[in-house]
């Protein structure tokens, strides 16, 4: 097949903003596949996926050269009922030898697998071979203190090597990875590592973070304290004074490996049960306690390759940096979603504006990025900053950006692919969550492009927008649902069946409701608007905050903002804007030229109650914008669990303001 042939199986869009060369096509490894199936493109490819999942996942699991040491039954056993889908029975899996055993003891051993760097500019560079011996060496010594296969390890890690380590040891001998973000206190933490029982806490003695170094290890063992369950404490030294615990629980990270390379147990990898638990990813909710999201040795291989293999066209020749934390799904998803295909992870120890917002452009050209991820949130932010940053930055290495959380405005996308890409780089939106182990709706890059949408369902996912009747939709709003099932899904909260089923499969039979809001325009592009918990009504007209937000952030004066609905006696709801803006003196002016702006674009009904201007706004730590808890503040209602801020402090930020006094102020 010719370049121009390849081309005509992916139609262009009358005008798309960024289309496929025929080098990036000949590339991927998608269109490889659909040629040797002899299908006409990737619709073709979506629709008999999605119409015979046992011969789709089969393929997938041929294509991607994904290794089960005993070869599966079948592809999926849904005796317990589709909520509850056990995933290549017969099979025996291993997480970590897919990552590394194949890689390592191959020619390719000596190449890195994982480059660190931290915000001094100190550089570390560890090859798959040198990876490999440190699992091999936890594996032993976690074994050696009576670590058995589905015993608990909580990470409570910067983004550091011995974060992949600890991550492949726990996966090679079955112990189940509690990945905790390195920005809890130790209440939060604490409450992990009771609620998943985890016997051994590995943590670091400093985390380096803004110019400062963060005392990890005093958080640390305040939550070890409150947690019976942990007879380990694992210290990764990074230069901080560190001392035992006069308990005996402390062991040194280095004399851990040392006992381990001696210690005659076993280092291989366990053949495992696919369904066997890889990770229990905590996330927050806005009341109760945080859900424990299970996700399974294969679900999570097969789903992370499948998604970064064809959606992002992961492959060897690659090096993926993706600002993120092992807290968040995106950590355990680059170690993974780089090694098992033989790539290169750069993990970044601090944040990517540090000393100055030119650090994450240089970042790129030092380690020669191919995949970089980043948040419309921090683009936002490297926006504000000005382009003054990007000057003499040679960003030439890079093929892709890949953005995931939050929806993204027209302005920084057209930024980050005008200023930063130079119109020759493509933003492939990937979007789903912690419980689907990886993307519902992507974009590929054989595909065009449009400004802040998504090409459609990653491939296989059997996606909808309903309206509140349950009726699919094309055009306005819904919200988003899928109504297969697939690999990497979760297997239910843990310990806690009963909530998994009120949370995703209790509104419809057989349908699982996302919480995301969702539309597909006219020409089938897809796009989120936010979470549906954070849906506005006003006058019966539903919109999404991004909506709202994007013809906020439309004015030059404006950096960012966060759209919110609150009660309103006459409407139901009305809108309230907190708006950041990039300097000076906000005033009446600027309100009534913000206020213009969304009337012009969305209408009348949808004008802003009322704009509240702030010096920042409450985030996660992977730059989600939490409007939940600003809506909260705001109204003087309970915040639910703040674990997840990256600075509780900001919550100050919003003032505490009920609408009938906003109204008459």
């Amino acid at each position: 097949m010719t370049p121009a042939a390849a081309q005509a199986i992916f139609a262009d869009d009358p005008e798309p903003a960024w289309s496929p060369d025929p080098a990036t096509i000949e590339r991927s490894r998608l269109t490889r596949l659909i040629r040797r199936l002899g299908l006409t493109g990737i619709d073709d490819l979506h629709r008999r996926a999605v119409a015979d999942p046992d011969w789709y996942w089969r393929t997938v699991v041929d294509d991607l050269g994904i290794d089960f040491a005993r070869p599966f039954d079948a592809v999926v056993d849904t005796s317990a009922g589709r909520e509850f889908p056990r995933w290549f029975p017969g099979g025996t899996f291993n997480v970590s030898a897919n990552c590394l055993d194949r890689h390592a003891t191959g020619p390719g051993g000596g190449k890195p697998a994982v480059v660190w760097e931290d915000e001094a500019g100190t550089t570390r560079s560890v090859s798959y071979t040198t990876l490999l011996d440190d699992v091999v060496s936890l594996a032993r010594y976690l074994r050696s203190i009576g670590v058995e296969t589905g015993d608990r390890v909580a990470l409570y890690l910067p983004m550091i090597p011995e974060a992949a380590v600890a991550f492949l040891a726990c996966a090679r001998i079955g112990a189940v990875v509690v990945p905790a973000f390195s920005g809890y206190g130790p209440d939060a933490l604490a409450a992990r590592l009771n609620d998943s029982g985890a016997t051994v806490l590995v943590t670091a003695d400093g985390l380096r973070r803004k110019g400062a170094v963060i005392d990890l290890k005093a958080a640390a063992d305040r939550a070890a304290g409150q947690a019976p369950s942990v007879t380990t404490v694992l210290v990764v030294r990074r230069g901080a004074e560190t001392r035992r615990a006069a308990d005996g629980r402390h062991v040194d990270w280095q004399e851990a490996l040392a006992i381990g390379q001696e210690s005659g147990a076993d280092g291989g990898s366990a053949a495992l049960d696919p369904n066997h638990p890889l990770l229990i990813a905590y996330t927050s909710g806005t009341t109760g306690r945080p859900k424990g999201i299970v996700l399974s040795q294969a679900g999570f291989a097969v789903k992370v390759g499948h998604d970064l293999g064809y959606c992002l066209d992961v492959q060897a020749d690659d090096v993926i940096f993706w600002i993120t934390d092992m807290g968040w799904l995106v950590g355990p998803l680059l170690i993974v979603g780089s090694l098992m295909f033989g790539a290169t992870a750069v993990f970044y120890e601090g944040v990517p504006d540090h000393p100055d917002p030119g650090r994450i452009w240089s970042l790129i050209q030092r380690h020669r990025v191919t995949l970089q991820g980043i948040s419309p949130t921090a683009v936002r932010a490297l926006m504000a900053a000005g382009d003054e940053w990007l000057a003499g930055a040679k960003l030439d290495t890079l093929r892709a950006f890949a953005t995931t959380g939050e929806p993204w405005n027209p302005e920084p996308w057209s930024w980050l692919f005008e200023q930063v890409g130079g119109g020759r780089v493509p933003i492939l939106n990937y979007s789903g969550g912690t419980e689907v182990g990886g993307g519902i709706l992507s974009c590929y890059p054989i595909l065009p492009l449009r400004p802040c949408a998504f090409s459609g369902p990653v491939i296989g996912m059997d996606v909808d927008v309903l309206d509140d009747a349950g009726q699919a939709v094309r055009g306005p709003i819904g919200e988003l649902v899928v109504r297969s099932i697939w690999p990497g899904m979760t297997h239910s909260f843990w310990e806690d069946r009963q909530r998994y089923l009120d949370t995703y499969w209790s509104r419809r039979p057989g349908v699982w409701w996302h919480g995301d809001l969702a539309r597909v325009d006219a020409e089938g592009y897809w796009y989120i608007s936010g979470r549906a918990d954070d849906t506005i009504k006003v006058a019966g007209k539903r919109v999404g905050p991004a909506e709202v937000e994007s013809a906020v952030v439309a004015h030059p004066a404006v950096a960012e903002a966060a759209a919110v609905g609150v009660p309103d006696e006459t409407k139901g709801q009305v809108v309230v804007c907190f708006v950041v803006t990039t300097g000076g003196e906000p005033g009446a002016t600027l309100e009534r030229e913000i206020k213009a702006a969304v009337g012009d674009r969305l209408g009348k009904t949808l004008i802003p109650h009322d704009i509240v201007f702030v010096t920042g706004l409450p985030k996660t730590k992977n730059n989600k914008i939490v409007r939940r808890v600003i809506r909260a503040r705001y109204l003087g209602l309970p915040q639910g669990d703040l674990s997840s801020l990256e600075d509780v402090a900001s919550l100050r930020l919003i003032p505490e303001r009920l609408i009938a006094e906003a109204a008459h102020r």
